[in-house]
């Protein structure tokens, strides 16, 4: 059990054991190769001075064939006035260009010391070199492992954070579900209870409030209930929806917290989830409510234009800073004291998610309000 729990970091140590020991062991192989060039130019210098001797009867052949074994290290021979003498292992189309050489030439006095040959006596060529192509190609190997590595590092973490998130949204999914069963009991306890006021005739004017505070709990355990499932869409008329709510909270918040609902609309169909949307809008007024403090405006403007239904929220309360316009709708942000950071967060779901629009702060200023706007097509 404690194997199969820490199995995927055994995995992501040892690939990146392995992909360091490659690495190391690349470095240590490129240096042994480059110290090998080094030696061979050094035995092709000594071959190149001793073809510079002035001893005409001397046996070549062995020089010149240490000369010859050079096929794959570019190199440049310069007189001591820096002319270029001759060169070796170079494009030979671009060799016959002088721009060419010259610039191959400051490439190789940057790469490797140069070696000076004298001759005559007074005489001396410079022979400047540089990597050969393989020597090259595997300097560039541990980059391309690094990056390798680098990618690999990002995928873990995509996939181990993806993982996290999954989890996290079964777990809430799941305690969803079960609010939303234990929220069944009392609720139909309490549905008897006012239905037994009724008959009894209790006081007219408490009946029809607790009535509508239960049908709300009704509606929050179910919406709790579908945490999860994919929620139907009808085609619902969403002035009463909006009438109603405006009109709960109205009667529940503090008289000195004005409530204006304007449109120019006498019926608008579009297809919602009515419990949804209604949680959308609850969120938006409740945060309204809060953010004034128990006084102020609140004004809510349903419009249309041809394929959109635009509904915008207004307080007159703290406002949003401009470098929070997005980040208020990450789950678990929140500047309450006493905040769960969900409400927006959900509320951006189930506009974009599940009814295809926009949730945003349309304009806010400090301590003077906040519009909310969200935008859903028809």
């Amino acid at each position: 059990m404690l194997m199969k729990k820490y199995s995927k970091y055994i995995i992501v140590v040892a690939s990146f054991s392995i992909v360091s020991a490659i690495l190391w062991n690349t470095y240590v192989f490129s240096e042994k190769i480059k110290i090998n060039e080094r030696y061979k130019m050094e035995i092709l210098a000594i071959a190149y001075d001793r073809f510079g001797s002035d001893n005409l009867n001397q046996d070549f052949s062995l020089e010149a064939k240490i000369f010859e074994s050079n096929h794959n290290i570019p190199m440049i021979v310069t007189d001591e006035k820096g002319a270029i003498v001759m060169s070796r292992n170079l494009d030979s189309i671009k060799a016959l260009d002088s721009v060419y050489l010259y610039s191959q030439l400051e490439l190789m006095k940057a790469e490797n010391t140069p070696m000076v040959i004298t001759y005559l006596e007074d005489k001396q060529n410079v022979i400047y070199y540089k990597n050969s192509d393989l020597l090259t190609r595997l300097q560039y190997y541990p980059l391309m492992l690094i990056l390798i590595l680098v990618l690999f590092s990002g995928i873990i973490y995509l996939v181990f954070k993806s993982n996290k998130i999954a989890e996290q949204n079964k777990l809430w999914t799941g305690m969803a579900k079960e609010t939303a069963h234990q929220l069944g009991t009392p609720l139909s306890s309490l549905l008897g209870w006012i239905e037994l006021m009724r008959l009894e005739n209790a006081v007219p004017l408490i009946v029809p409030e607790i009535k509508k505070d239960v049908q709300r709990l009704n509606v929050i355990a179910e919406r709790f209930s579908k945490i999860g499932s994919e929620p139907e869409r009808l085609a619902i008329d969403v002035l009463p929806i909006l009438k109603t709510t405006l009109a709960y909270f109205e009667s529940r918040s503090s008289k000195n917290i004005h409530f204006h609902f304007y449109t120019d609309l006498d019926k608008f169909v579009v297809k919602i989830n009515d419990q949804l949307f209604t949680w959308v809008l609850e969120n938006l007024i409740k945060n309204a409510i809060d953010a004034m403090a128990g006084k102020g405006t609140l004004t809510v403007v349903l419009s249309k234009t041809e394929k959109t239904l635009i509904l915008t929220v207004e307080d007159t309360g703290k406002g949003i800073s401009k470098k929070l316009y997005r980040k208020i709708f990450t789950t678990g942000f929140t500047t309450k004291k006493r905040g769960w950071g969900l409400g927006l967060s959900l509320s951006r779901r189930v506009v974009e998610d599940y009814h295809a629009g926009k949730i945003f702060v349309k304009k806010s200023e400090l301590e003077k309000g906040t519009v909310f706007e969200v935008q859903i097509p028809v």
